[in-house]
């Protein structure tokens, strides 16, 4: 069961216009990364929808949920060679589908991992993101059970779209997205687990469409749903359209065009119009 914003065929260029139809899927991930290896199978699924999507987006450590609060995550982590990487390939050839998802990395400290993103098509590992904001609020301490990554941007290209990522936290820093588009960025993902409590659906919302309309990119978040967490998995175009999973969505697909993205930027050329440099050491010109 899903919802979609547009129908198109799952990814190519129409026109020389690039365009690629995404999936969201909203799963809960389990402790047990085998049975989560095996959810990862609801990709069939996904793909059999129409449109046919190009690019399908999985949660945040979709390979195995945190635990309580402050668990010892380390004993789960993998390489990027590991079960999980080698089963998204797996998946990715049989499908013809791009796979992005969530993972417990090691690190050079073996008591904290990464928590990082991949992105796997049918030739294998594409590009990896390891969080960059660590979840240190709310009263939960991530980074006394993690290591934060390197402060690097990572975007890849997809389908002919350039993507940023971003995991779940991250989406409360600005200056993060804006550091992707500046780096090409026309789409961003964010697989999450965002907690479930007071106003923070309304922070999940807000926060997103605000991502999406002040960088004029589109913006596809991937959550687990609760009740733990608060699901809600959206794609928002950089109009600030919405198209939201409910309670009972496994997945909501949206295809995404450059071309909507250069409109919206023509006609609201903030990018342009910054005189403030990205380094924040005065004005652009």
């Amino acid at each position: 069961m899903g919802r979609s914003l547009a129908e198109s065929r799952g990814a190519g260029t129409l026109g020389g216009v690039s365009e690629l139809t995404v999936a969201a899927v909203q799963i809960a991930s389990s402790l047990d990364p085998a049975e989560n290896r095996e959810a990862l199978g609801i990709v069939e699924e996904v793909c059999a929808s129409s449109p046919r999507p190009g690019l399908v987006v999985f949660p945040e450590v979709m390979m195995r949920d945190f635990g309580k609060p402050g668990s010892d995550v380390a004993g789960f982590a993998e390489d990027l060679d590991g079960p999980f990487v080698r089963r998204l390939t797996e998946l990715a050839r049989a499908h013809d589908v791009t796979l992005v998802a969530g993972m417990f990395e090691r690190s050079e400290d073996p008591t904290r991992p990464y928590n990082t993103l991949v992105v796997v098509d049918r030739g294998g590992l594409r590009a990896s993101y390891r969080k960059i904001h660590l979840y240190d609020s709310f009263g939960y301490k991530e980074s006394d059970r993690l290591v934060a990554g390197e402060v690097e941007p990572v975007v890849v290209e997809v389908g002919g779209l350039r993507v940023g990522l971003m995991t779940c936290y991250d989406l409360r820093f600005p200056e993060l997205a804006r550091a992707l588009v500046d780096r090409g960025a026309e789409v961003i993902l964010l697989p999450a687990a965002w907690v479930a409590g007071p106003r923070k659906v309304d922070h999940w919302r807000t926060l997103l469409k605000a991502r999406a309309v002040e960088n004029t990119v589109y913006v596809v978040a991937a959550a687990q749903p609760g009740p733990r967490y608060t699901g809600h998995s959206m794609a928002v175009t950089p109009h600030g359209e919405v198209v939201e999973a409910g309670d009972e969505d496994r997945f909501v697909t949206a295809t995404l065009r450059r071309s909507l993205v250069d409109e919206v930027r023509a006609e609201n050329p903030s990018l342009a119009n910054r005189r403030i440099d990205p380094a924040g050491a005065g004005s652009v010109g």
